[in-house]
C-alpha cells in the first residue's frame, strides 16, 4: 500500500482572477468620449472604466 497520495493544486480557472465580467448600457456618447480618451492615452476602454469608477468610489458621497 501506498504511503501517500500525491495531489497537485489545481490551476485556477480562466475568470478566477479575482475580477468578473458585467455588462452595462451605456449611451453612445459616453462611448466615444472613452474612446477619445483610450487614444489619446493609449490604455484599453476596460482599464479607463476600472480606473475612472475606482476613481468615482472613492469620492462619491450618499446623501441621507
Amino acid at each position: 500500500m501506498p504511503e501517500e497520495i500525491k495531489i497537485t493544486k489545481k490551476r485556477p480557472r480562466r475568470g478566477d482572477d479575482g475580477h468578473k465580467i458585467v455588462s452595462v448600457r451605456m449611451k453612445d456618447e459616453t462611448i466615444e468620449r472613452l474612446d477619445a480618451l483610450a487614444e489619446k492615452t493609449n490604455r484599453s476602454r476596460n482599464e479607463l472604466i476600472n480606473m475612472l469608477l475606482d476613481s468615482a468610489l472613492d469620492i462619491v458621497k450618499v446623501e441621507e
